[in-house]
């Protein structure tokens, strides 16, 4: 069965992020960034202009060049255009030819070529690391911290997650740089990995964010977190509108 023609949908906000079972901490130098089967291909299934995927392709774009700005190596993978039968094996089961007949897409979006500093990995399976030198790579580099951005969420993005996992490097997926067949089977891969195998966060979180500089500007970032639909006075507790502790530390966290 060919991939479907996929309708865009509601990203996953800061409110939809399940609970993690671990507190990794984002360390930059010991991260590095992977840009999961970015292809016009793959990305053609929700056709052209969709504000979805100028989203997700917006907020991988940001934190690629946070990458380079801090010398955090990235990493894409690529289905190659040419694949015989014995390559594609159950692939071909389940998805059909894929992307052997329409090699010219095969190509990385333009909004996120990658440059000469980059690695482009052949992609085979839904890991990343099969039949890759990525685990190698990383670990020559000292990187145990995998950022996973990309498509599918539930497919090979989660899988990776796994496989990272499973070889003791740290994933964290960024739910609103990802996107996936439809919201529910992108929630779902995110409360498996966030269950499973690695840490669940936003773009921003990853981002340096400055810390606000007056008290309207706090506000502004208060607001968005709250569960009430009125604001509430300067003397009156946040907690009953619904600024819990996780929200708090979820906010402080952009501010590490």
């Amino acid at each position: 069965m060919a991939i479907p023609k996929l309708q865009a949908y509601a990203l996953p906000g800061a409110l939809d992020i399940p609970p993690n079972k671990v507190n990794w901490a984002f360390e930059p130098e010991r991260a590095a960034l992977l840009i999961h089967d970015m292809q016009d291909y793959f990305v053609s299934f929700w056709g052209d202009n969709c504000p979805m995927m100028e989203q997700v392709i917006a907020n991988i774009a940001a934190l690629r060049q946070y990458c380079k700005e801090h010398n955090i190596p990235v990493y894409y993978t690529a289905q190659p255009k040419d694949q015989s039968d014995e390559d594609r094996a159950l692939l071909n089961d389940m998805w059909g030819p894929g992307l052997t007949r329409s090699p010219e897409q095969q190509k990385i979006v333009d909004a996120l070529a990658p440059d000469e500093a980059d690695t482009v990995l052949v992609k085979w399976r839904y890991s990343a690391f099969h039949r890759s030198p990525l685990e190698q790579m990383l670990k020559e580099t000292g990187r145990n911290q995998l950022i996973i951005t990309g498509v599918y969420a539930h497919i090979g993005c989660m899988t990776t997650a796994t496989d990272a996992f499973m070889r003791d490097i740290k994933p964290f997926m960024v739910a609103d740089a990802l996107a996936d067949f439809s919201r529910e089977e992108h929630v779902m891969s995110l409360n498996y990995v966030a269950g499973r195998s690695g840490r669940v966060v936003m773009t921003q979180e990853l981002l340096p964010t400055p810390v606000p500089a007056s008290k309207a500007e706090l506000r502004a970032l208060i607001l968005p977190l709250l569960d009430e639909s009125d604001e509430p006075l300067d003397d009156e507790n946040l907690i009953d509108y619904g600024l819990d502790s996780v929200r708090m530390m979820a906010l402080a966290a952009r501010w590490a």
